[in-house]
């Protein structure tokens, strides 16, 4: 699957499930500037596992810390 396809999908999920402003997804933007609390993180993971068929663990995120890294991690995940 394509990066801008992956980055497509995120952020379309990011706006409907979490309200973000289009605006706020920025690939540098962290969790924690999207209003993004470990909470919501939990729900991430669900809908990560729905939207691109991935089963990821906490642990496996803890180096992401943006938007563009978890679209790279994303991405490494398909496409491996």
């Amino acid at each position: 699957m394509e990066k801008n396809v992956i980055i497509s999908k995120v952020n379309e999920f990011l706006i409907d499930e979490f309200e973000i402003e289009e605006e706020d997804l920025l690939p540098e933007a962290t969790w924690k500037e999207m209003g993004i609390d470990s909470l919501d993180f939990v729900d991430i993971v669900v809908v990560v596992e729905n939207v691109f068929g991935l089963v990821i663990k906490g642990e496996d995120m803890v180096g992401v810390k943006t938007l563009d890294q978890f679209y790279d991690f994303i991405h490494l995940r398909i496409n491996s």
